[in-house]
């Protein structure tokens, strides 16, 4: 498959999917050509509101409708509906009102928009509310299993997609399930643990450490509420070295997670790679070479944690 954002692979898949199940709908905060849900508005006019930049009205909106048996993706950039968190805490969470709340443009590699546009912070967020799931897809065979995963999943889910295109790292017959990681790279020295836009530069990492004598296993945690603690602990008993990458904050996402589980079941040196402080305006190669993300940057700093 050629590379595809996943905000696109989920555009497509909710028109795919709502041509088969009326309950579905979606709401959008006056950025549907963003979020990629207005092919979805324009085929199912009756079933798309738009609800203006008003982000907590549309997600108490969402709330109602969900309560009323309809399936709301409530979609907006992963920093404005996260950012309404206290919404988000009442209306969805407290009430287990079956929403899928859609952030899209997350991380850094959103690029030149700056950190204004930036959710860096949103996992963190929502990691904190008991009943809320994340999945954040690593490519667009993915977003399409877990969009429609997320519309016969009871509950509220926060799907995490990106702005720019990822090149493709699932096997042809993949199933995403809840709660399950896909080891994409066999190794024995490092774990290297993914998600989302980092996913297919861990692999690429992988392949740099090889010449230089390091195997790698690198792990798809497209999962990250539940993690796959199973996975987790199996490879970590394996390599006995773990490192976390994201385009996320450095503190409450992914390597947060992993971090928790293994000092509570099986303490394992760990280093966790992620933005440090603020995002800024740049282009996404960029801004991820300077934060270290790039296959580059995750290669040395696994050598420097190796001491190799």
């Amino acid at each position: 498959m050629p590379a595809k954002a996943t905000r696109a692979a989920f555009g497509e898949a909710l028109l795919d999917l709502g041509a088969r199940d009326e309950r579905i709908v979606t709401l959008d905060a006056d950025l549907s050509k963003s979020t990629m849900t207005v092919h979805f508005a324009r085929k199912f006019p009756e079933r798309a509101f738009n609800l203006g930049i008003a982000e907590s009205n549309m997600i108490g909106v969402g709330a109602g409708l969900a309560l009323t048996g309809r399936v709301p993706f409530v979609c907006s950039f992963a920093c404005f509906v996260v950012g309404r968190f206290e919404t988000i805490r009442i209306s969805v969470a407290y009430t287990n009102a079956n929403v899928k709340i859609v952030g899209t443009h997350a991380g850094i590699a959103i690029g030149e928009d700056g950190y204004s546009q930036m959710g860096l912070e949103d996992i963190a967020c929502l990691r904190a509310l008991p009943n809320v799931t994340i999945v954040q897809p690593a490519d667009e065979l993915e977003t399409r299993q877990a969009v429609a995963w997320a519309v016969e999943h009871q509950g509220p889910v926060y799907l995490r997609l990106t702005r720019q295109n990822l090149e493709g790292v699932s096997p042809a017959d993949y199933q995403f399930r809840l709660g399950r990681w896909l080891t994409l790279r066999p190794g024995h020295d490092v774990t290297v643990i993914a998600s989302g836009g980092t996913v297919f530069n861990a692999l690429e990492a992988a392949r740099r450490l090889e010449s230089a004598g390091v195997s790698a296993e690198v792990i798809n945690a497209a999962s990250i509420k539940p993690l796959d603690e199973d996975a987790l602990v199996r490879s970590a008993g394996r390599t006995r070295h773990v490192v976390t990458v994201e385009d996320h904050s450095i503190a409450g996402g992914l390597g947060g997670a992993v971090a928790e589980t293994l000092a509570e079941v099986l303490p394992t040196p760990l280093r966790r790679l992620g933005v440090v402080g603020f995002g800024e305006s740049g282009d996404a190669k960029g801004l991820y070479a300077k934060h270290g993300l790039d296959p580059e940057g995750i290669a040395r700093s696994v050598k420097t944690f190796l001491n190799r």
